[in-house]
């Protein structure tokens, strides 16, 4: 049975709120950067388990499965295309102050994107109701933490992309590693 303590204190802190504070741990940007460049994975959806987990809850894969595909499309046709747009002009923008500019709006418009994509997920969660469970109470052990995230994140599909090079195996190793540290030792914003 879902505790409602846990609950209530998933409405208590915003996903967003979550997000920002846990980005700017010592190592988390690099470390989802690194899995989200190297492995293809969702950012927004590794911070939604994340949140979740750090309030003892996780979400049901049956009821997460219409929701991860439409995140998905979410990221794939809004997200992704405003990140290819500023990756893509970052060249011009060093030496252009109006391609600088423009580059400016699209990084706004792309953190606006995915703020949108976390109130989703957040939005999904919070309008759990009995009929449909969507959550269920995280009986995990912290020093499993790693492999739990990883779990969430279908890591063992996402891995054979990288299983060639040595050093991106490394890094990819290590951003789990960093991620579920700060997750074990995370403490909400007061």
């Amino acid at each position: 049975m879902l505790d409602s303590n846990r609950l209530r204190r998933l409405e208590q802190m915003p996903l967003w709120d979550f997000a920002l504070s846990f980005y700017k741990a010592p190592g988390v940007e690099d470390a989802c950067l690194t899995l989200q460049d190297t492995l293809g994975v969702d950012v927004c959806e590794l911070l939604f388990h994340g949140w979740l987990f750090v309030h003892g809850l996780e979400a049901r894969p049956e009821a997460l499965a219409p929701q991860r595909e439409q995140r998905q499309i979410w990221q794939r046709e809004t997200t992704e295309v405003l990140r290819h747009l500023r990756r893509r002009l970052k060249p011009q923008a060093l030496h252009s102050a109006s391609v600088s500019a423009l580059r400016k709006t699209i990084q706004q418009a792309e953190l606006q994107a995915e703020r949108e994509n976390l109130q989703r997920w957040q939005r999904w969660a919070i309008e759990n109701s009995d009929s449909d469970q969507r959550l269920t109470n995280c009986t995990l052990f912290s020093n499993d933490s790693e492999k739990w995230l990883q779990d969430k994140l279908f890591f063992a599909e996402l891995d054979k992309g990288c299983q060639g090079e040595p050093s991106a195996r490394e890094s990819v190793v290590n951003a789990w590693q960093i991620l579920a540290a700060r997750l074990d030792h995370f403490e909400s914003p007061r």
